[in-house]
């Protein structure tokens, strides 16, 4: 049976899964709106764009906001706005509707994931595995959008689109409930822990690049694989749901696999190879021929989430002191500046063709793993048993 202080991790990464559910939803969609509305790749990238933009901008707000106070009512608040943005996207045919819709759903999304991971970081006291646990909930999130969006909007049409938004009212309650057993957890008259440790900023700065070069290779594959693989197969749509679910469900497994080799053979050799993966993997996705490109689509999967919880516990330990605005920057503000590439993926396919236009993405993780050489993991802050805890208790976590 799940212990008392255990279950804010487990009601938190469900939480998460409810949430990015709604932002993988984002991506699956575009098929259907290039279907259904005639959207150009530009002006579906577009949406995918909007989704984004205004995310980018208020991520950093919200990640200060949180170093600064407890939001925990944030939590079930923004879980119920990413869904409402999804809900209201796929209903209206108007464009400019459609782009406000999804951006304020984006909002939701960036509000929710400051606030969650620093509950998770209090919940999981130090442990890479379980951050591992709470970003695994974001990543099976991604995996159920596309047969979610599938099962819905090839039934029923973009109109159908206002089912998609039953995650977000599950969420919420999942989200209220892990508040209040992350307060039974910390015992009454305990305190929240706050980190205390040296800034490297310098390292953040360049992790941050790296994350960005992950995020634009990830936001483009999502937005795009599930078109090129029905080109490059000659299948239906369930030839691309099925590229697109095996792209994110590869996350459950990666993430996990992850936080367990980061504790055993330490975080940066983990994400440095992984780096190097993705390259060789992209390279498959784009230049291999017929139904291999799913196998390929799978270690691109492995290649792109390994390294997803890590960077969020470096990002954190390089700045101690401010816990949100790290993982606003990491879970958030990267995944959001990923979008902002879309566009031009989508502008450079309607010119030339989808696979001309994937090709650039195989030499961002290059970029990515030069960025990431010379850096040197961070000593991470102690973190004071919880109050009534056996000091044995956090190795039960490991």
């Amino acid at each position: 049976m799940t212990s008392i202080r255990d279950r804010p991790i487990v009601l938190l990464s469900l939480g998460h899964a409810c949430v990015d559910v709604h932002q993988g939803a984002v991506a699956a969609l575009v098929p259907y709106f290039v279907a259904e509305r005639a959207y150009t790749y530009a002006a579906a990238s577009g949406v995918v764009l909007a989704a984004s933009l205004l995310s980018s901008l208020v991520q950093p707000l919200f990640g200060a906001l949180t170093d600064r106070w407890a939001l925990p009512w944030l939590l079930p608040l923004s879980t119920l706005t990413a869904g409402a943005g999804i809900a209201l996207g796929g209903v209206t045919d108007s464009y400019a509707l459609t782009l406000a819709a999804v951006a304020a759903g984006g909002v939701g999304v960036a509000a929710f994931h400051p606030e969650a991971a620093r509950a998770a970081r209090d919940a999981a006291r130090g442990s890479h595995t379980a951050m591992g646990w709470f970003s695994l909930g974001g990543n099976v999130g991604f995996a159920l959008a596309p047969p979610l969006v599938w099962s819905v909007v090839a039934t029923g049409g973009l109109g159908a689109s206002p089912l998609l938004a039953v995650p977000s009212v599950v969420g919420a309650v999942l989200c209220a409930v892990a508040v209040r057993s992350a307060g039974a957890a910390r015992g009454p008259g305990s305190r929240t822990t706050v980190a205390d440790g040296r800034e490297d900023r310098r390292s953040f700065l360049r992790l941050t690049g790296a994350v960005v070069c992950r995020s634009v290779v990830f936001v483009a594959l999502s937005s795009f694989v599930s078109l090129y693989v029905r080109e490059r197969t000659g299948g239906g749509s369930l030839a691309g749901t099925v590229a697109l679910f095996v792209l994110y469900a590869g996350g459950a497994v990666g993430t996990v696999a992850g936080g367990r080799l980061a504790d055993r053979y330490g975080r940066l050799k983990v994400v440095r190879r992984s780096y190097v993966l993705t390259v060789l993997a992209v390279a498959g996705v784009v230049l291999v021929p017929g139904p291999a490109v799913y196998l390929f689509v799978a270690l691109a999967s492995a290649g792109l989430y390994v390294p997803f919880s890590l960077h969020i516990t470096l990002a954190q330990d390089y700045l101690p002191g401010r816990v949100g605005t790290a993982s606003g920057v990491t879970l958030g503000l990267t995944v959001s500046v990923g979008g902002l590439a879309a566009p031009a993926v989508g502008a450079l396919a309607d010119a030339t063709s989808l696979q001309t236009a994937l090709l650039p993405l195989v030499v961002l993780p290059v970029a990515g793993r030069l960025l990431l050489c010379g850096l040197r993991e961070p000593v991470p802050p102690p973190v004071p048993p919880a109050v009534g805890a056996p000091a044995a208790r956090d190795a039960d976590l490991r």
